[in-house]
This record gives C-alpha cells, structure tokens and sequence, in this order.
C-alpha cells in the first residue's frame, strides 16, 4: 500500500527531504567551493544560486524578484567583480563568471560522489529520472521563480548524482512558486508572510501550498513516488 496516497500528503512528506538533501551536498562542497571563491577572486552568490540558470540563458531583474521573494540578490557585487553584465535590466554571465559555475559543477559532481556513492539506492540515476519527470509536470506560474530557472543547464555527461542534486534544487522553486500563489491568495504580502505566526492562517496557506505543489507528483504512479521519497530519505 502506498505510503502517502494523497498527493498534498507527499508534497508535505518529500519537501524537507528535497531540502536536506540538497543541503547536503552543498554542506560537502562548501570548503572546497570556498577555496575556489579565494582563489579566483569571486563571489558565489547569485552565480552558485542560478549555476543552472546562467549557462542556458540569461535572467532578468523581473525574474530575480521572483526567485529572491524575500530577499537581495548581488547583482552590484557581481557586476563590479566583472562575473556578470547587466543590459538594460537582462544580466548575463561573462566568460569569467562561465568559468566559475562549470569550475562549480565539477565540485557539485565530485561532492554528490561523496556523500550519495556508498549508498545502497535503487540508482541515482532512476531518482534522477523520476525528479525529472516531476519537474517537466510542474506547472509554471506566469512571472514566477520556477519559469525564470526550469528547464535547468546540465553538462554533456554528467554524472547522476549531479543531475539529481540540480534537478532537486530547481524542483524546489516549485513548491515556492505554490507557497507565494497560496499567500498571495490569502491576500498577504511579502513582509506579512515573513512575520506570519503559527497559527489557523499560517495552517491554511500551508494546506493551500501541498495543493498546490502535489500536482506536479501525479505524473508518478504511487510506486514511483513511495521509490523516489524513499530513495531520498537514504540520501540524508
């Protein structure tokens, strides 16, 4: 029997386990992704956030605000350190800022070796090929993060765990997406949601949000997703 029948139930469920699990290999990369921030000279910041975004295509100041809803992002810092150029609100990698998001990938794969190598899983790469699928079902909303990131850049033979780990951290803008479209519906703002108290409308925008963010999981049969919510729990 399925462990989580209804789908607002496993985007509940599978969220936190997206988020550890992309937590953890950022966690394994971080001394050596900072060594390499020392040694180039540049600021990760938005260039590691959208290292999916920025080899594929370039991103506007309307789609920053999506993707940082409730916060900055560096844009001056890169700009002045000379990782990106902005064109009339479209900001765009140089050839230094490439160079440090495919340097990046390469600390990503070999930091996805680490720490997902040894475990004993139905395959990355079938956990990759079932986020996948989920994140080609998950609805766009119009102006929202997931439109500006989805689909994300992933190198000519790159290894499974890799793809998994970018796959995941595009996936959860998804469920931003569904969290910002919940609040939104409550008639909340930006600084509202952010100072929101637990309480029966914080409890119903919550609801609203698994709603909202299970859909994109009925592309998978029950089994597929008890695998892929299971095979992500070994990984954390």
């Amino acid at each position: 029997m399925p462990k989580f029948p209804d789908l607002a139930e496993y985007a509940a469920a599978i969220a936190p386990v997206i988020d550890a699990a992309h937590v953890n290999v950022h966690a394994s990369a971080l001394k050596a992704v900072t060594e390499l921030a020392e040694t180039s000279g540049v600021t990760p910041g938005l260039l590691s956030d959208l290292r999916f975004v920025f080899p594929l295509r370039p991103v506007t100041r309307a789609q920053l605000g999506s993707i940082y809803r409730y916060g900055e992002a560096d844009v001056q810092e890169q700009v002045r350190k000379g990782t990106l150029v902005e064109d009339d609100g479209v900001l765009r990698p140089t050839a230094e800022g490439l160079e440090f998001i495919h340097r990046l990938y390469e600390l990503h794969a070999a930091a996805t070796e680490r720490v997902w190598g040894g475990h004993d899983l139905p395959g990355l790469a079938g956990l990759a090929g079932l986020a996948g699928r989920v994140l080609d079902q998950a609805g766009r909303m119009p102006g929202g993060a997931l439109e500006a990131v989805a689909p994300p850049y992933e190198p000519e033979g790159a290894a499974p765990g890799l793809l998994l780990f970018n796959r995941l951290a595009v996936l959860r803008y998804h469920r931003a997406d569904a969290h910002a479209a919940a609040w939104q519906a409550a008639g909340l703002s930006v600084a509202e949601i952010v100072g929101l108290r637990d309480g029966p409308l914080r409890a119903g925008i919550e609801t609203d949000t698994n709603l909202r963010a299970g859909a994109a999981y009925e592309v998978l049969s029950a089994d597929e997703r008890d695998t892929l919510y299971d095979g992500l729990l070994k990984l954390v």
